[in-house]
């Protein structure tokens, strides 16, 4: 508890995310997405704005090339993306979605689209625009520029 009484605002950011990626999992599973690991969704929405390299990959996820090819290896091992050569150059391997992942893709879309839905149902769109500006705000101004996270919001 804050020290006013109320549950701390951090903790609930928390609690509130938790649970929004318990049923985010959940809904998945239920359409056959069940094997999804824990950097899955970043990466999908990341490779489903573009086609990308192991190394621009890694920089997104802030981790070592070794790092982003292992998460790579595994997700085309569990069907979710491919590799391609690079037409722009010989050496390289573009990482894309499969069929599989563009799928995973969509039912995670969907997921988000109905969730907020739900919400605005329960609580009003005054509520969920008011949540929304906070969020926005919290993430600060740069959040929706920053290449990082562009390719992820829409």
């Amino acid at each position: 508890m804050a020290t006013d009484g109320k549950p701390d605002f951090g903790i609930l950011l928390l609690l509130a995310e938790q649970e929004f990626v318990r049923e985010l999992r959940a809904t998945a599973a239920a359409r056959g997405f069940d094997d999804q690991g824990r950097s899955d969704g970043f990466v999908l929405r990341t490779l489903g704005a573009a086609p990308s390299t192991i190394s621009a990959l890694a920089e997104r996820l802030d981790i070592s090339k070794q790092g982003a090819a292992q998460i790579v290896d595994d997700m085309e091992r569990r069907g979710y993306v491919e590799r391609h050569p690079d037409p722009t150059d010989g050496r390289a391997r573009l990482i894309r979605l499969s069929e599989r992942g563009q799928a995973a893709l969509a039912a995670a879309r969907r997921f988000h689209q109905a969730y907020e839905r739900r919400l605005r149902k329960t609580h009003g769109d005054a509520a969920i625009d008011a949540v929304r500006a906070v969020l926005t705000s919290m993430g600060g101004e740069d959040s929706s520029t920053d290449p990082h996270f562009r390719a992820l919001m829409f």
